[in-house]
Formats: structure tokens, C-alpha cells, sequence
């Protein structure tokens, strides 16, 4: 239950067994359905082998375990505030047991590419707090700051607040906590605080099922509030989530650009087709995939997003047409492509099989190179909401 006070604990409790399923020649053939919950509650429906595979990804979070637990026992709580961990400090005291072989720590291991292989869930908080900026951001204001707003704010009303609480029933229906009074009430006050924090962005339609999830995955409503406003004002690009989505826009260029110089082939044939690669990418991009992946897929892409960069989103986002690269070159129509985008995506349910594309198969997406495309593209967009913003004033003043 919530106490009283900034510190209030979200009472939901991860998931960590599903039904082992060994399935016989004949409930494959028949392609059987199964639901099962996930580790963060959610109820997904998939075949037996989708159960299969999720429980293999679990035992591989297990063994990745031991190594963060192995690192915390050696080198202290909060190692991973370190530069980086190098294989020398891994031999000085560290005893590697698990599947995972001492080859794989090539020359130089980096925290980078431990949380790339996966952080623990039950170290996915203080880990996500520590290595994003919230925890920097949240001590630069009073130990009061959530509270004093949350209670400032409340039984006021605007357009923001509205847009809130039409929406709050709408984000993840049907989830055992989410889907509660409890749920609604601290998604309500995380999404109402930051909208009266930042009023700039207020609250753009998105942002509920981002700050849904990390309620789950924080341990307090207060370090979803501040792991919202690090993402808003420090990981993701400017101006993502105001009122015009201009960030948005300038991100969905520079994603056909990028697309054009990765998957060449891909984006030729999409155009032949007259396909608008913002039908699908608009909403990963303002959800960060949390609508589109099942919830540990999510969170593994979130581990890299908070300690890389937004430009993890573009390694993500374009791993999903190279994965689907000759279905896609055999498609005639634009419901084919987004039906085959789609069906990949509810159903990566291996977070390593989307990674090593993203990063083995798409290769670097650099921030300097981002934020080059970006300042290229952002005079087309604001020209073209200038000019759909006037079209609308003119609409509006015939109406009249």
C-alpha cells in the first residue's frame, strides 16, 4: 500500500516463473495458444514456443545476474558508478561462474557492454536512478519537491489534467495493477506532477504508457516521477512531446534518412510503395516501444536508452525492417509491411535477437551524427507546421 509521504512503495511484485511447457509434436503442428503472464504482469498470448523462449531468456538473465552480483560482492554497491570495469578488475577477485564464459570478456569489458547484455531486474532501479542522471537531478531540489507538488497541484484542472484523466483507463487495460484504483491514482499524480513542472510539454498522449512502466519498474513513485524528467529534459531530444511534436517530426526524418543509408534496399522498396515509415515509427518513438514490444524486450532496449542515449532508438527502430528485410522486399502493399513490422515486434520476446541486430547488424548510430541530421531537418519541419498552422487559421476564420 502507498504511505503517506514522497516515499510511497508501488506494491506490485514482479513475476519471475512462468509454466515450462514441453510441448509434443502435435501441439506444435496445431500451433496452440497459451496466455501467461509476464514479468511485469502483463498478459501475453503466444504459441509454446514463445513460452519456451521466454523462459530461456530468463535463465540467461539469471546467469548475467551473478556476474552484477559477483561485481557488487568485489567492487561495492555502486560499482557501476565507476568510468568502467575493465577485465583486469574482474581477475583481481572476481570469480566468473555461470555459462558465461571468461573469452566473452574481450581485452577491455565496459559497462557498456554489460548493461547492453541486460541489467538484473532486481537491480534494473537503483541502476536505471544512479546511471541516467535522476538520481543527480532529484538531489538538486528539496527531499520535499515531489511531495510539496504533488499536493500544490491537486484538484487543479487544465487541459492537461483532463487529457490525463481520459486517459489513464486507456493505458494497459486489463493489467493486474495498472488497471486498479491504486495504479491510476500514482500514474495520475506522476503524469499531473510533471505536467506542471514542465508546462511547455504538459502532457503529450505517449507519455502515460512511458511512465506506466516505470512505475513497474521503480521501486517508488517519487523515482518514476524523476526517471520521467530525466528522460524529458536530458535523454530524448527537445521539443519530442510539445504541443506541435516538432521534436517528433525531426526525429521521424532523420529516421527515413538513416533507413535510406542502413537498410538501402529496404527504404527503395518502401518508397515504391509510397509508404510513410512515420505510420509505424511515430508511436515507437513517442512510446519508446513500450505499445509495440512485450514489456522485458522493452526494458532491456530502456537499459541502453537511459545509459546511452536516445540515438538507441534509431538502432532499434531500424533493426526492425533489417530483421524483416526480405519479407518486407516481397510485399506489394503498405498494410503488408506494417502487418509483417508488427508481428516481429509483438512477438521479440528474446531481447538478444533484436540487440544484436541493432548493434551487430546496423552498426553505429552516433550522437554527433544525429544531432547533425537534426539540425538539417529541423527548418523543413517548422517551415511545414508554420504552414500547416496557418492553413488551419485560415480554415478557421472561413468558418466563421
Amino acid at each position: 500500500m502507498y504511505a503517506p509521504s514522497h516515499t510511497r512503495e508501488i506494491s506490485f511484485e514482479l513475476h519471475s516463473e512462468l509454466p515450462i511447457i514441453r510441448h509434443s509434436i502435435q501441439s506444435r503442428r496445431a500451433n496452440m495458444t497459451v496466455k501467461f503472464q509476464d514479468l511485469y504482469g502483463f498478459t501475453v498470448e503466444g504459441n509454446v514456443d514463445d513460452v519456451n523462449v521466454l523462459n530461456e531468456v530468463r535463465e540467461k538473465v539469471r546467469q548475467q545476474g551473478k556476474v552484477w552480483w559477483e561485481l557488487e560482492a568485489s567492487k561495492g554497491a555502486n560499482w557501476y558508478l565507476q568510468p568502467q570495469i575493465t577485465i583486469s578488475s574482474i581477475a583481481e577477485g572476481i570469480s566468473l561462474k555461470s555459462s558465461l564464459k571468461f573469452s566473452s570478456f574481450t581485452n577491455a569489458i565496459t559497462l557498456k557492454k554489460l548493461i547492453r547484455k541486460g541489467i538484473p531486474p532486481v537491480l534494473r532501479p537503483k541502476v536505471w536512478f544512479s546511471l541516467s542522471g535522476a538520481a543527480k537531478k532529484k538531489s538538486t531540489v528539496p527531499e520535499t519537491y515531489y511531495d510539496d507538488l504533488t499536493q500544490a497541484v491537486e484538484g487543479k484542472v487544465t487541459p492537461a489534467t483532463k487529457q490525463i484523466d481520459h486517459d489513464l483507463t486507456r493505458t494497459f487495460p486489463g493489467h493486474p495493477w495498472l488497471d486498479t484504483p491504486e495504479g491510476h491514482s500514482a500514474l495520475r499524480r506522476v503524469l499531473v506532477g510533471y505536467s506542471f513542472r514542465d508546462s511547455d510539454v504538459g502532457y503529450c498522449q505517449g507519455l502515460n504508457y512511458v511512465a506506466a512502466l516505470l512505475l513497474l519498474v521503480m521501486k517508488t513513485e517519487e523515482e518514476a516521477f524523476w526517471m520521467l524528467a530525466v528522460l524529458l529534459e536530458n535523454v530524448l531530444v527537445n521539443d519530442c512531446y510539445t504541443t506541435n511534436l516538432s521534436g517528433c517530426h525531426v526525429e521521424q526524418r532523420v529516421f527515413k534518412d538513416l533507413l535510406s543509408k542502413k537498410c538501402p534496399r529496404v527504404a527503395a522498396h518502401l518508397e515504391s510503395l509510397e509508404f510513410d515509415v512515420s505510420l509505424v515509427a511515430t508511436e515507437w518513438f513517442l512510446c519508446l516501444f513500450s505499445k509495440s514490444l512485450p514489456s522485458e524486450t522493452t526494458m532491456r532496449v530502456w537499459d541502453v536508452l537511459f545509459f546511452e542515449g536516445a540515438q538507441v532508438l534509431f538502432n532499434v527502430a531500424l533493426a526492425f525492417f533489417k530483421m524483416n528485410e526480405e519479407k518486407i522486399l516481397l510485399s506489394h502493399h503498405v498494410g503488408d509491411v506494417i502487418n509483417i513490422i508488427q508481428k516481429t515486434t509483438h512477438h521479440l520476446f528474446d531481447p538478444d535477437d533484436l540487440l544484436t541486430v541493432a548493434f551487430d547488424q546496423i552498426g553505429t548510430v552516433t550522437t554527433n551524427n544525429i544531432s547533425k541530421q537534426r539540425k538539417k531537418q529541423e527548418p523543413a519541419v517548422m517551415a511545414e507546421l508554420g504552414q500547416r498552422l496557418r492553413r488551419l487559421t485560415s480554415l478557421s476564420e472561413e468558418e466563421k
